[in-house]
């Protein structure tokens, strides 16, 4: 009963978790789940929804909100004791889920009451949930006999495993490197608070000098801002070598745990009969084959090469003339690219830095919600896991109603995972008469305030932000609550990013940006002037970038579809390199091991799937399209972005919702002219 995590509803107190709590926590929700599996096969009743489908997704929501405050806080608040009581759960909830998956009982009640004349009566939500539900039974293998059946558990227990070790060792190996400068004019260019902060870094060492990290708000300012050429080459390599045979320590090498996983996975789908893990995965994605996918990446580099070959030899011309590097080095890039930025546009993302202050841009942000969906948001503190987090709720203004609530973690800080993420913490349910509403959890890696000065954001931050929350308000402002359906669940995986993308593009709209921003020290606006320039600069580079991306889009699709039953038979460094020769215009240092690190596809659950960034940044820049038109009031164009959307969950298709809002299916043009490869005929932005 003293258990934190053992709430009877809601969300725990996070700050009287401890390490302890956690088996005892998952080992009775799984006892209560397993009670209740065995209570609804038991059923001598006909099956429906009400005593089969609603009493199991009850104990598996207690379930997975429980395990989902743990995995959360092995994320941002990691420790040793943490660690290993997560890494302990995860093969018992594993077990749990490979054995459900597989428990014919449980599918031929779900196959009865498909299969019933009460289904066709039933709302047309909980029948798409009972759909997907018996896909999930096939694709968790269920029909397979033994011993392959066991065979299928003991792969899934080692994936979960797997991915989880190479998860912890990008962590450790991002925290066990550090640089300690002993020389002032070797931090020449960097910006101030990177400075300050590397001093009481030095100083929590009890050194003299300043200590240089790989954590974002260090490492990036560092490529991008260091003079000293040595510097740079030397965080390169060293980010660029983690978790590898290359890093620090060699122990926390993930070459051999990708290996397992690309068997395991290939081992998967081959059991479920499937020619390669690339065509499982697709099972519950809007694409419709390999092949489709592949063409688009393919044709996508065709049309962005000319771009991205012409930024390269822009900026390698630029080096040679100005900064005198007659070899431009991938440790030279950022650099280099900087410069010349500052020179074609006569700004620096340094100088718009100062702009925007967090709490400026978060009083932005917040505006712009209430503008497109009649939403107030409030601060209302609650406990959480560290002191620099908060809490909001998002309200009906025309009301006072909750609609749901969020957590805001912004800061890097030790034992935090990289990057930035959203993952549901309460999803909508309707418990008897009683609303459950959702919530979030919203986080990123940003440079913490210093010297007592707020914290200030690059505008790829700002950028950042806007695409997390993006994320978050399609989990909050479903109005499904039918489990399985709700909010992004069963929502098709490359369709995800939509919302978040489509978030990103109000960050370059006069108008928003100039109420977001005011100067650390002046408190004055964004100049319009200064905006000119930056929206100019826009697509600096975008031919590059493009071209990255399908980069990794292409190398994931590649080791998912080759055969991988042995473990030696892929080569996975030479398929990178081969997918650079083929679409890379940068170079790369021999030692990069960039594939180590990916923690999107070996740890995130974008396996075979990368390609969603850019697969639906083409819905995302079709749809922005509609608010750029102005046709309609921008209460009027979200409200039924919202209806048709946010809202609707995943009852019916990502296509037939996308669909219901634009009038048509997708077109690739908005995405073509948004990212610069097309002119536009408008050149008005607003």
């Amino acid at each position: 009963m003293n258990n934190p995590l053992l709430v009877a509803s809601g969300l725990p107190d996070f700050s009287r978790i401890m390490p302890e709590h956690v088996l005892l926590a998952l080992q009775q929700r799984l006892g209560e789940a397993r009670a209740v599996i065995e209570q609804v096969v038991a059923e001598p009743n006909a099956p429906c929804w009400q005593n089969l489908a609603l009493p199991l997704c009850d104990a598996l929501d207690r379930l997975e909100q429980m395990w989902g405050v743990v995995a959360h806080m092995n994320a941002v608040v990691s420790s040793t004791e943490l660690r290993r009581a997560y890494n302990a759960g995860l093969p018992l909830l594993t077990v749990f889920h490979s054995a459900m998956a597989q428990d014919e009982r449980l599918y031929a009640r779900y196959q009865s009451l498909r299969n019933s004349d009460v289904f066709s009566a039933l709302p047309e939500a909980q029948q798409v949930a009972i759909d997907k539900t018996l896909r999930d039974f096939r694709l968790g293998g269920v029909a397979l006999a033994e011993p392959q059946r066991d065979h299928f558990k003991k792969i899934q227990e080692e994936m979960a495993k797997t991915s989880a070790m190479f998860d912890d060792h990008v962590m450790d190996a991002t925290q066990d490197y550090s640089l300690l400068v002993a020389d002032p004019n070797e931090l020449a260019g960097l910006p101030p608070d990177v400075i300050e902060e590397a001093r009481a870094q030095a100083e929590k060492k009890h050194e003299q000098g300043w200590r240089l990290t790989l954590l974002a708000p260090c490492y990036r300012p560092v490529m991008q801002y260091a003079e000293h050429r040595p510097l740079r080459a030397a965080l390169h390599k060293a980010y660029a070598t983690r978790a590898s045979e290359l890093g620090v320590r060699p122990e926390r090498d993930n070459t051999a745990l990708i290996d397992q996983l690309l068997a395991l996975r290939e081992e998967e789908a081959r059991l479920l009969d499937f020619p390669h893990f690339g065509a499982l995965s697709l099972v519950p994605k809007m694409a419709q084959s390999v092949e489709e996918v592949i063409a688009f990446l393919r044709d996508l580099a065709q049309k962005a090469r000319p771009y991205a070959e012409r930024d390269w030899e822009n900026l390698a011309e630029f080096s040679r003339q100005t900064l005198g590097l007659d070899e431009l080095m991938p440790w030279d890039v950022a650099f280099a690219s900087e410069k010349l930025k500052e020179r074609d546009y006569a700004f620096s993302d340094q100088e718009v830095r100062a702009y925007f202050p967090e709490h400026k841009v978060l009083s932005g942000l917040f505006a712009l919600i209430k503008k497109l969906y009649g939403l107030d948001i409030e601060e209302a503190p609650l406990p959480s896991w560290h002191a620099d987090v908060r809490h909001f709720e998002l309200r009906d203004e025309e009301n006072n109603r909750l609609i749901g609530r969020f957590y805001l973690d912004l800061y890097a800080r030790e034992k935090k995972q990289g990057g930035a993420w959203m993952n549901g913490a309460l999803p909508l349910r309707m418990h008897r008469d009683e609303k459950q509403n959702p919530v979030v959890y919203l986080t990123c890696n940003f440079s913490s305030p210093i010297n007592g000065k707020p914290a200030t954001l690059t505008h790829d931050e700002v950028l950042t932000l806007f695409h997390e929350f993006g994320h978050g308000l399609h989990h909050l402002l479903t109005r499904e609550a039918t489990p399985g359906v709700s909010g992004m669940e069963g929502f098709e995986w490359d369709a995800v990013e939509l919302p978040s993308q489509l978030m990103e593009n109000f960050c370059w709209e006069w108008e928003i940006v100039q109420s977001m921003s005011a100067h650390i020290d002046t408190g004055s606006p964004l100049p319009r002037a200064l905006f000119d320039r930056m929206l100019a600069a826009r697509n600096f580079q975008s031919g590059m970038f493009l071209l990255r991306q399908i980069e990794f889009g292409l190398f994931d699709m590649l080791i998912h579809t080759q055969n991988c039953t042995q473990k030696s038979s892929v080569d996975v460094r030479a398929t990178l390199q081969q997918v650079r020769r083929e679409i890379a215009v940068v170079p790369y240092a021999d030692y990069d091991r960039f594939q180590n690190s990916f923690g999107h596809i070996f740890a995130g659950g974008y396996a075979a799937g990368y390609y969603s960034y850019l697969w639906a940044e083409v819905l995302s820049s079709d749809i922005y399209d509609v608010f750029e038109e102005r046709e309609h009031s921008l209460r009027a164009t979200g409200q039924k972005l919202c209806d048709e959307i946010l809202a609707r969950g995943s009852v019916r298709s990502a296509q037939a919702s996308f669909i219901a809002f634009r009038g048509r299916p997708p077109q690739i043009t908005a995405f073509l002219r948004h990212n610069g490869l097309l002119e536009r005929t408008d050149s008005a932005k607003r």
